[in-house]
């Protein structure tokens, strides 16, 4: 008796798992095939994922007595997710396995609670994901099916089936999977278009990958003497990280700002640079009302603002900005002897709507923007400068005792993040170690193998409870442990 064809599919609330399940079950008895499916529902949106298990006889008139309603570890035929984390729980689980599974995952994220909730930056590494979808499956078909969703108008499961379709991996013709579509009977010219837009994705990535060739190409433009500079001057291991951010800082800035990325960077030891990159990188590109209001204001932003709300090319659509700005941001943005004054008065906020798709609202934030020239002069400019400066001089103090404390004290920059009160529990966090764990580990108060260990348990702290409760018990430990040592140093 013939195997039957297996499939698992990994769902968010919302991406239409249910639907996608119904139209490959559709598809399949159109054909004659033997089909089962199973739907297991998870927790709505983002808590949770919903799962969906079909099996498949390979052609029509075969039919197993028993079709399963559970898929099996390591005996899973096509892979399905509609988001990268959804790839890696199913690997985690090991229904992926590279001898035999096909996975078929949008590139996109969408954040899970744990990671929108972290103080710092919580999310996984998109890196280590791929890496394991393409160690731990046989083949992959890989492209951001987001994306691919919103240029064709349809939604992201019509994308995905296109895309199963395209694999070949089903006994079934790319008309039954359209006839699924058209029965349903619910969106049936986009989903046609979405379904059409993955099949040709699977079939022949030549143009994504011209798209995004062009889309790196004008984001390199003029600053192609720094990129040659970053090739001649750091390990091609890290690279790819240091050309990001030159780009990311002068959108940002502008090319001198890129440079003095380049220079932060240089001398310190190879085995640093690629982490210490990332992280100098975001802190230099701080969150301030300047980069909000170019954020706002890109054409990109408003342009996926109409394709999110489905806009047609001449429909009118209005878009509201809430503000809600309080001393410390406008401090942010004056001379620093102003900002202080500011700072020692009663904490105040002013609530602001701005109609952004006005002429008016437009270019107040379009002005806002245009301050570019005088962040540099700006208070939290000054301060930011100083403390990447602090932070920096200690990861090079730390690199000779070692590398694993140099790289935890890289690390801690994940505190300190965003504006408002957030930045400043970060900050304030940030601080507290710098004080009384780095500080000491610099100085040969903490035995060195322990230093490391020390920095990185009082971050993960400080990044699992915002009220610092649990760092305070954390250094109180720290501090414990390390006494001996400084009385004998004593």
């Amino acid at each position: 008796m013939s195997r039957p064809v297996t499939i698992l599919i990994g769902a968010l609330g919302g991406d239409g798992g249910g639907v996608l399940c119904d139209w490959i079950v559709a598809a399949a008895q159109s054909q004659g095939l033997g089909v089962q499916a199973t739907q297991i529902p998870g927790v709505a949106q983002r808590t949770g994922a919903t799962t969906y298990y079909l099996e498949v006889m390979p052609s029509p008139g075969q039919r197993a007595s028993v079709l399963a309603l559970n898929p099996a570890i390591g005996e899973v035929d096509v892979a399905l997710a509609t988001e990268l984390l959804e790839a890696g729980r199913m690997i985690f689980n090991g229904f992926v396995t590279p001898d035999r599974t096909t996975l078929i995952a949008s590139t996109h994220r969408v954040l899970a609670i744990g990671e929108r909730m972290a103080m710092g930056d919580g999310s996984f590494d998109v890196g280590r994901l791929l890496r394991a979808v393409k160690e731990r499956s046989r083949t992959q078909i890989l492209f951001d099916m987001d994306q691919a969703a919103e240029e064709s108008g349809g939604v992201i499961n019509a994308v995905l089936m296109g895309a199963l379709s395209g694999s070949g991996r089903l006994p079934i013709p790319d008309a039954a999977f359209e006839a699924a579509i058209r029965h349903a009977g619910k969106s049936v010219d986009t989903n046609l278009a979405a379904f059409a837009f993955g099949r040709g994705h699977a079939r022949g990535e030549l143009e994504q990958a011209v798209r995004e060739h062009r889309k790196r190409q004008a984001a390199t433009s003029g600053v192609e003497d720094l990129i040659a500079r970053a090739r001649r001057d750091f390990p091609a291991a890290s690279l790819d990280v240091v050309e990001e951010g030159i780009r990311r800082l002068a959108a940002y800035q502008d090319r001198k700002y890129a440079d003095l990325y380049l220079d932060r960077l240089k001398g310190l030891p190879a085995d640093l640079v690629r982490e210490v990159a990332r992280h100098l990188a975001v802190r230099m590109s701080f969150e301030d009302v300047i980069r909000v209001a170019q954020a706002k204001t890109s054409r990109e932003r408003l342009e996926r603002v109409r394709q999110e709300v489905r806009a047609g090319a001449h429909e009118p659509l209005e878009v509201t900005e809430h503000f809600k700005p309080g001393n410390d941001e406008i401090a942010a943005m004056l001379p620093p002897t102003a900002a202080r004054w500011l700072l020692r008065r009663r904490p105040f906020h002013i609530s602001m709507h701005v109609r952004a798709t006005t002429v008016w609202g437009f270019a107040r934030l379009r002005f806002l923007a245009s301050l570019r020239w005088w962040r540099p002069y700006s208070f939290r400019f000054v301060e930011e400068q100083a403390e990447i400066e602090r932070w920096l001089t200690a990861i090079r103090a730390a690199a000779p005792i070692g590398s694993d404390l140099a790289r935890e004290i890289a690390e801690s920059a994940r505190l300190i993040k965003g504006y408002g009160d957030t930045y400043k529990r970060g900050l304030q966090n940030y601080r507290r170690i710098s004080e009384e764990v780095i500080a000491p580990a610099l100085a040969g108060r903490l035995i060195p193998r322990a230093a490391a260990d020390a920095v990185a348990n009082a971050r993960v702290a400080a990044l699992a409870d915002p009220d610092g409760e649990s760092l305070s018990r954390t250094l109180a430990a720290i501090a414990s442990a390390s006494q001996p040592l400084r009385s004998a140093a004593e």
